[in-house]
């Protein structure tokens, strides 16, 4: 099936093409037509299928034929998103999508100032993009008219409940016209979203183009097995010795990305750090950077794991295994995006190895566990930016299977194993990092 049997525009077809699209997703070729008939959509499908896709090109459609509703400076669509990386991307895809049209697209989000989103609301929007909690401080202060509301869109709304989010989306609903069209859309399916879908959705086409929280079946998944302390040296023998050049990497806390972005700083591999206490110009920079690659290595919490689109991003690494499983789905999809291939790699401590269980129990099947390769203990502190040596650069770093002859024995030692440590409950790592 092609683009142009889903029934969409000229001016979003040609869009389409632009962008080098040839032949819809699975999810696209269901959505699409549902939500331009106006149903309500309940639709799940694996990261990086196109999901976003899914729901902007048919909201762009209705929105434009839609003209007698055009005038004024109210939002006729809403799409909330749980991070403001999120929120970036889906107005991006808006405008990318609509820039044939004359319909205008705003993201709003926490981070960064509120004046001039205040500023641009006033002109006016026809898509409104934004976090929860930023919504509801801009319609406290009569900055946004949420009553011409047409459709509401819930993206990613079980990562929504994970964060909290619930309360916030119940006041922002009732700020909302009670005739309207409800879609939710993400990449994995729960029984609690379920549950909100059954008080939200009227009707719902339900819509799973995959196995429920099945990841990508183009990532090759492993898991290595090491002792915690051991962790941040066996990461940088796997990019030192693999040649890595781009590597997501996932923590749990942002106290724990920043002190391993330093480590590996330390350990001669450019890295920047990504999470909810960095500001939204460092987070762009930082995302920018990764891009483009100025930087080998982001470090990030999971704030990342939902928004971040790279293309052909080769590596992720579960630097810690998040305590929502569920969570694993997303993160490793943020390689084998749009028929690409990638490697996701978790290493895996003792004390993580119900996380590991859980994760596989969601999944249906097992991680694979490969033997750990024999790395080097380097004791290397973090040098000044000034200081640091090129990637690769710190001699007594490096290291690989084969070792190197004649390396300082007071500077690393070589090892391979399992370790031990604790862990923190699932409730105490979850939070709003919108």
């Amino acid at each position: 099936m092609s683009f142009s049997e889903l029934g969409l525009s000229p001016e979003l077809l040609r869009a389409v093409a632009d962008k080098g699209y040839d032949m819809p997703s699975p999810i696209q070729v269901q959505a699409v037509p549902a939500v331009l008939s106006g149903r309500d959509v309940l639709a799940g499908a694996q990261t990086g299928t196109g999901k976003t896709a899914g729901f902007i090109l048919p909201i762009l459609q209705r929105l434009n034929a839609d003209a007698a509703h055009a005038a004024g400076h109210a939002p006729r669509a809403l799409v909330l998103t749980p991070t403001r990386e999120l929120a970036a991307q889906v107005a991006d895809s808006s405008r990318s999508y609509g820039k044939y049209l004359r319909l205008r697209t705003y993201q709003v989000f926490g981070g960064v100032s509120i004046n001039p989103q205040i500023s641009a609301l006033r002109s006016g929007c026809d898509i409104l993009v934004a976090t929860p909690g930023r919504l509801l401080d801009l319609a406290q202060q009569r900055a946004v008219d949420l009553s011409k509301v047409q459709v509401l869109v819930l993206d990613e709304a079980d990562r929504m409940l994970d964060m909290g989010f619930i309360p916030d989306i119940r006041r922002i609903i009732k700020l909302l016209p009670q005739q309207r069209q409800n879609l939710l859309f993400s990449a994995t399916y729960s029984d609690d979203i379920r549950g909100l879908a059954e008080r939200l959705l009227h009707d719902p086409l339900s819509i799973q183009v995959a196995p429920r929280n099945a990841p990508i079946e183009l990532v090759e998944q492993r898991a290595y097995r090491v002792q915690k302390e051991q962790k941040r040296h066996l990461l940088v023998h796997l990019i030192q010795d693999g040649q890595w050049r781009q590597v997501l990497i996932f923590t749990r806390t942002k106290h724990g990305a920043n002190r391993l972005t330093q480590q590996l700083e330390g350990a001669g591999i450019r890295a920047a750090a990504i999470h909810g206490n960095k500001s939204q110009a460092a987070r762009v920079k930082a995302l920018e950077m990764f891009k483009q690659g100025q930087v080998t290595a982001l470090v990030a919490t999971e704030v990342a794991a939902r928004g971040l689109d790279i293309k052909e991003l080769p590596h992720v690494v579960n630097y810690e295994l998040p305590n929502v499983p569920e969570d694993y789905v997303h993160r490793i999809g943020r390689t084998g995006r749009a028929g690409a291939g990638g490697e996701a790699v978790s290493l895996v401590s003792s004390d993580e190895s119900s996380l590991l269980r859980d994760i596989e129990r969601v999944l249906r099947r097992p991680i694979p566990t490969v033997p750990t390769p024999v790395f080097k203990i380097v004791e290397s502190a973090p040098q000044p930016a000034s200081h640091r040596p090129p990637q690769g650069g710190a001699r007594h770093a490096q290291g690989n299977s084969r070792g190197h002859k004649g390396s300082d024995r007071r500077d690393s030692r070589r090892v391979s194993g399992s370790g031990s440590g604790g862990s923190r409950s699932a409730g105490q790592q979850r939070g709003r990092q919108h």
